[in-house]
């Protein structure tokens, strides 16, 4: 027989075939969508005050419950998991998400203004709920040695066609009668932009030589760009494979 925290553990836990956690999942997503509703508007009204009280109140239950049961999710036992269990990431962006509603509940909280920002926080909870992100991060986990890798050699690249350009570049426009790249800011920021083919015009060489190195730069900037998305691909489709292969030894032959 299962205690009252191993029932709680197994309501909150995501996608569990259990119906009470079904339901549970399902209030927490709307939570969030009507926690993150009002950021979508200049204007508040008191539907919207209305909103944020309820979201808030479920995103505090549901940190309460984990942190409840924090010693049988994460499978230590004693009470380091209680302790440990407010310094996890997600437990710090539900933290960070509820601070929001510590405002509404009193005015006095005028350090916590800011805190209002934090709603968008909660657009990461979903992550919990929603099992395509969680893959996703979940490959990303396995394969960030290869990305960061992937992402080094990005910043390299940019950093090496800004330095040739802003120095490619070094005339004055004639149509603003200023340098075309003021810093080397300026430079980092087109590289970017060519690097990652966005191309937003307002910074573009207008000199030949510069030309050259654009043309280039965006190139082989698609090559480099192209590679996190297919380390990502197989990743997704080897962890869909591995869960497929986990639910069919789960089945009864």
């Amino acid at each position: 027989m299962m205690n009252l925290r191993e029932h709680i553990c197994q309501m909150i836990e995501p996608r569990n075939s259990d119906l009470v956690s079904r339901i549970y999942d399902w209030s927490m997503l709307s939570a969030i969508v009507i926690g993150i509703l009002p950021l979508m508007f200049r204007e508040q009204n008191q539907l919207f005050y209305v909103f944020d009280w309820l979201s808030g109140i479920c995103f505090i239950i549901d940190y309460l419950l984990r942190w409840l049961t924090a010693d049988l999710r994460s499978g230590r036992r004693g009470w380091a998991s209680f302790l440990l269990y407010p310094f996890t990431p997600m437990a710090i962006i539900d933290f960070l998400s509820i601070l929001p509603t510590l405002n509404l509940i009193s005015p006095t909280f005028k350090v916590l203004r800011i805190s209002r920002l934090l709603k968008i926080l909660r657009v990461i909870k979903v992550i919990r709920y929603y099992e395509p992100l969680e893959l996703i991060l979940a490959v990303i986990r396995r394969q960030k040695k290869i990305l960061c890798t992937v992402f080094s050699l990005a910043v390299f690249y940019i950093f090496v066609t800004a330095l040739i350009m802003f120095n490619a570049e070094a005339d004055i426009n004639p149509e603003t009668g200023e340098y075309l790249f003021d810093s080397f800011f300026d430079a980092f920021y087109w590289a970017a932009c060519t690097l990652t083919t966005v191309g937003y015009g307002d910074i573009y060489p207008i000199s030949d030589v510069g030309r050259v190195i654009s043309i280039i730069s965006s190139m082989v900037g698609i090559a480099i760009i192209a590679l996190p998305s297919g380390i990502v691909t197989a990743g997704y489709l080897d962890e869909l494979k591995a869960q497929k292969e986990k639910e069919c030894k789960k089945k009864p032959e």
